[in-house]
């Protein structure tokens, strides 16, 4: 008898139902109609969608037996459920790829996917030409920056809250210049992209990041230099939030759709978005 394809049969817990979780659950359902979903939480929340299970802590959610881990819930997540889950041989999938940051940690879900044959999978969210990056440092790269420029009110409830009238700005503000290790610890929420850029060029330390609250710019604004033995690049994205989040691009989410669609292999679909 021929085997189900892997999607078929797919066991999928998320870790999360903040904005990028609410998107994520309707979409798996029209991406994987037969896949079981369960939900990792603190607290259940009221309404969600039908057939979903409530897992409610690291023992239950492996007791479950997933086959593929998608983290949507920050930093202390990918902390507390990740290293044991690829223990456990469970694919994951993290979001919140600042977390990586901490070398200790990155050191340890290395070690863990290792342990249990597991696949540690980095979504590349809301920056393109990650595969340039990846590809021109083979040859050597002489300087990484990025720069994020969002509406000012996008920042809110971040470090800049507190340093700056967010509200009053007029020009754009420099809110945070420094290494992209330390834009992803001071930022969890809104620079995991800065992680991701690291992570496929020169390293935590050497990519230099720029963080700028401009009322000039109604979208989520990432523009990424980079100069090496290759040549030099430039790219600028313009993202839409996600509706839920004006802390989120929405490219993140649709980027976190697309990881899930190689994962089990399934064609794009011709349909547009969707909010």
């Amino acid at each position: 008898m021929r085997a189900e394809p892997k999607s078929a049969a797919a066991r999928i817990a998320v870790i999360g139902h903040g904005a990028m979780g609410r998107y994520l659950l309707p979409r798996l359902a029209r991406l994987l109609p037969r896949a079981e979903v369960a939900l990792l939480l603190r607290n259940a929340p009221r309404e969600l969608p039908a057939g979903t299970t409530v897992l409610t802590g690291a023992a239950p959610l492996l007791a479950w037996q997933p086959g593929l881990l998608i983290e949507c819930a920050g930093h202390g997540a990918v902390r507390e459920h990740v290293p044991g889950a690829l223990r456990a041989g469970v694919d994951a999938i993290i979001t919140s790829v600042g977390a990586l940051a901490d070398a200790g940690l990155r050191s340890e879900l290395q070690d863990s996917a290792r342990a249990g044959d597991s696949r540690l999978i980095t979504v590349a969210g809301a920056i393109g030409g990650l595969d340039a990056l990846d590809a021109a440092r083979s040859a050597g790269l002489d300087s990484v920056r990025y720069i994020g420029r969002k509406p000012p009110l996008a920042w809110s409830g971040t470090p800049a809250d507190y340093a700056f009238d967010l509200a009053a700005l007029t020009q754009p503000t420099v809110i945070f210049e420094g290494s992209a290790g330390a834009s992803a610890r001071a930022y969890p929420k809104n620079a995991n992209v800065t992680a991701a850029v690291a992570l496929a060029g020169i390293g935590f330390e050497r990519t230099e990041v720029t963080l700028v609250a401009d009322p000039r710019v109604t979208q989520n604004c990432h523009e990424l230099e980079v100069r090496g033995a290759f040549g030099e690049f430039q790219i600028r994205l313009a993202n839409a939030p996600l509706p839920d989040n004006p802390k989120t691009s929405w490219l993140a989410a649709l980027s976190l759709e697309a990881q899930i669609r190689a994962y089990f292999g399934l064609a794009a679909s011709v349909e547009g978005p969707q909010a």
